[in-house]
């Protein structure tokens, strides 16, 4: 994975893919949207121009494991989309543990005060921002 550059963080789903970027110094997370899923070619020609239009440079999935570190069969769909990404963008995809993220996302925007309807609206891009922020701190370390 590249030190410089926009990272995108992808909270995987099979509908909802939640979407966040960071700056090109990769110190600050943000939200960017959730993408609902449609077929391959759509989806492949989203991601592409995403990718694109963002100037991305890298991408990190978020990896539900158990709590035993374990992976899963969740896992292993969010694997197979991140590889997907890699082919469909020309992108390297790093892979990051997301425990708790979308726990940690539901919370702050139950903390900011937001409706039910309007937590559900943005749940998986701010869980995607948690996972891409986790990702950056670390490398920094």
């Amino acid at each position: 994975m590249t030190r410089t550059g926009r990272l995108l963080g992808v909270d995987y789903g099979q509908v909802r893919v939640g979407l966040a970027i960071c700056d090109s110094e990769q110190r600050i997370a943000s939200p960017l949207t959730i993408y609902k899923r449609r077929d391959p070619a759509t989806d492949a020609d989203f991601f592409r121009q995403l990718a694109t239009r963002e100037e991305v440079s890298g991408i990190v999935v978020g990896l539900p494991v158990h709590m035993s570190g374990d992976e899963g069969g969740k896992a292993k769909e969010a694997r197979a989309f991140g590889e997907w990404l890699a082919q469909i963008t020309g992108l390297p995809v790093a892979y990051w543990d997301e425990r708790f993220s979308t726990l940690t996302a539901e919370e702050h925007l139950r903390q900011a005060g937001l409706s039910y309807q309007r937590r559900r609206e943005r749940l998986d891009k701010v869980a995607a921002q948690i996972i891409l922020q986790s990702y950056l701190d670390a490398q920094r370390g």
